[in-house]
């Protein structure tokens, strides 16, 4: 059997910052994390030299971002560049509070 090569794809980076004032507790990271599983993309959140999975919960609580803080999105796969932006966008709004 022969495997073709692996398709690879150039991580897209942004930086967000947490800007509702109670930070990213529980229900702003529910909400990272159900939107982050609607895509395939490897999806990372970075907080100086923490790096979670953006689609685990227990992860994202780890952070303990509080309002002001600037964290790094990075995205990997197909549908990376559609992930960022959703992503940003959820996190510029505030997380709708």
């Amino acid at each position: 059997m022969t495997y073709g090569p692996k398709e690879t794809y150039e991580p897209i980076t942004v930086d967000v910052e947490v800007v509702n004032d109670h930070g990213l507790h529980a229900r702003p990271a529910h909400q990272v994390v159900v939107l982050a599983n609607h895509f395939t993309s490897a999806i990372r959140v970075i907080k100086d030299d923490l790096e979670v999975d953006a689609k685990s919960i227990m992860s994202l609580m780890m952070l303990a971002a509080e309002k002001g803080t600037v964290l790094t999105l990075r995205a990997e796969g197909t549908d990376s560049k559609e992930a960022i932006e959703a992503l940003s966008d959820l996190f510029r709004r505030g997380f709708g509070e």
